[in-house]
């Protein structure tokens, strides 16, 4: 195979971090090719400064495609050349068509003036190329993120694509989307579009990856062909050791119920008749850690939020006890009170204020905890954070680092904190390893085996069956906002979680 992309002794400096060290990465055409990493290591850097996101000039070492010095001061320059990246947060607009989002900026036009037919019948024509089945009129905020994955492969395609970068595209993604877009990738390739893949799910990695390139601490450490791949070779290269385990030992010691959510059943916010939650049951006890599984748009994450708070819903039923005490989560402030926090799935949107430092984050739940009559004592704030940064493990010069600058473990190891400083005697879980490295999931699982060793009840709110299994002490299983049933760590598989699902499926409340 020809070269295609050549990045050599690539080095990135931010200040007072080396984000890239004399990186180096060799892209052949027509191939998918993987970039692996703990977060961190620079595998989006990277990936900015092969698009300008980060312009030439900015940064170390030489870059060449197709045999030419490659100097982008711009997106634009990077795309004139077929190079297209698609983000993690995808850079679509919500209240535009999916025409509109296709063609924005790159519109078609005649002597300024748009052609609506000509771009609807190209819309089309794109969408089916990607499997998409949806008008062109469509507003892209009224689709769900797997098809909004796939209209931002098709407009990367009506820009002319030779090499796409796809930045943790899949997760976001339930299975079935995932692997839609994964039998996608291998249709390009059979096109004849380069891809590069950055993932932290070593099995679509295995699935689709030609080679992989293994990145630590900003510096290239190996690049693997397919017939060298495998979990625990990456895993190796990834951390820098052998982990023999994927979850750390734990020997519970479970004891008497701390929560009891009783006949709780919630309404969809704007949907008059829609119930999300039907009379849902269930407990959490002592130094125990209980799993809630179920497919994406079952109830999980309705569920919690509805508990903490009413932070979702309307019309909510039921009760919710704390150690065999009736308590009132009517609001946030309430819900906290009675010992109960919420970690969300979406940390950069609604648990992080990104543009503020580590140590604001940290004490925004508890303001009255680093408070002196009222006022905040600033000193013991920075206490406070200082103190959770050592006991999580968050990497950083500082606690008066922006969060924003931060790798995805460790912005969750600064929302855990937050949270942790109200001293929750449950803690719920919203996918608290999702878009993070095999070597910081590992950190996370610790900090939740620590938290059960102290007493504490988790919830662990997951996608990914291998560590509900893996961590869990009880799993409940959810489907159409119920559960549907409940299984012990010894009676819990992946097929009989996904037999109860399948059993339930369509049945009337």
């Amino acid at each position: 195979m020809a070269t295609l992309l050549e990045m050599r002794g690539i080095g990135k400096t931010f200040p007072g971090v080396r984000a890239l060290d004399q990186v180096n990465l060799t892209v052949e055409a027509g191939e998918i090719h993987a970039i692996c990493g703990e977060n961190g290591a620079g595998k989006s850097t990277l990936m900015k400064v092969l698009s300008g996101v980060y312009p030439h000039g900015t940064y170390d070492g030489e870059i060449f495609y197709d045999g030419a010095p490659l100097h982008c001061r711009s997106i634009r320059d990077s795309e004139a050349r077929g190079i297209i990246i698609i983000h993690q947060e995808l850079a679509l607009v919500p209240l535009l068509s999916i025409a509109e989002n296709l063609f924005l900026g790159n519109e078609v036009a005649t002597r300024g003036v748009i052609n609506w037919p000509r771009a609807f019948q190209k819309t089309e024509g794109w969408l089916s190329k990607v499997g998409l089945n949806e008008a062109p009129t469509t507003p892209v905020g009224k689709l769900g993120v797997g098809k909004q994955q796939l209209i931002e492969i098709a407009k990367a395609l009506a820009k002319d694509v030779r090499l796409l970068i796809l930045d943790e595209p899949t997760a976001a993604l339930q299975e079935n989307d995932s692997q839609k877009l994964l039998d996608l990738m291998l249709d390009l390739k059979a096109q004849g579009i380069t891809s590069i893949l950055i993932s932290h799910k070593l099995n679509e990695i295995n699935k689709v990856a030609d080679r992989i390139t293994i990145l630590r601490d900003g510096s290239t450490v190996s690049t693997l062909r397919r017939a060298e791949i495998s979990e625990d070779r990456i895993i190796r290269d990834m951390v820098g050791r052998d982990m023999a385990h994927r979850y750390p030992d734990r020997t519970p010691k479970i004891g008497e119920v701390l929560m009891e959510v009783n006949d709780w059943s919630v309404w969809h916010p704007d949907q008059k008749d829609r119930q999300m939650i039907r009379d849902v049951n269930f407990t959490v006890r002592k130094g125990e850690i209980v799993g809630i599984a179920g497919l994406m748009g079952t109830g999980r994450t309705e569920l919690a939020m509805s508990i903490f708070g009413r932070s979702y819903g309307r019309g909510h039923q039921g009760s919710v006890h704390m150690r065999g005490q009736p308590v009132d989560v009517a609001t946030v402030e309430k819900a906290i009170t009675a010992g109960i926090s919420y970690v969300t799935e979406d940390r950069k949107a609604l648990g992080l204020i990104l543009d503020e430092p580590i140590v604001k984050n940290i004490s925004l739940a508890n303001l009255a905890g680093v408070a002196l009559r009222g006022v905040l004592d600033k000193r013991r704030e920075a206490k406070v954070a200082e103190d959770y940064r050592k006991a999580l493990g968050i990497r950083t010069p500082g606690v008066q680092q922006k969060v924003i600058n931060l790798s995805g473990g460790n912005q969750q190891k600064v929302v855990l904190s937050k949270w942790l400083f109200t001293d929750p005697q449950v803690l719920i879980l919203d996918e608290p390893t999702r878009g993070i490295d095999v070597g910081a999931k590992f950190e996370i699982y610790q900090i939740m085996n620590d938290l059960a060793s102290q007493g504490r009840g988790v919830v662990m709110i997951s996608s990914e069956m291998p560590e509900l299994l893996g961590m869990c002490d009880r799993i409940y299983v959810m489907n159409e906002g119920r559960i549907v049933g409940e299984l012990t760590k010894a009676e819990a598989s992946q097929e009989k979680i996904m037999a109860m699902i399948l059993k339930t499926t369509g049945k009337a409340a």
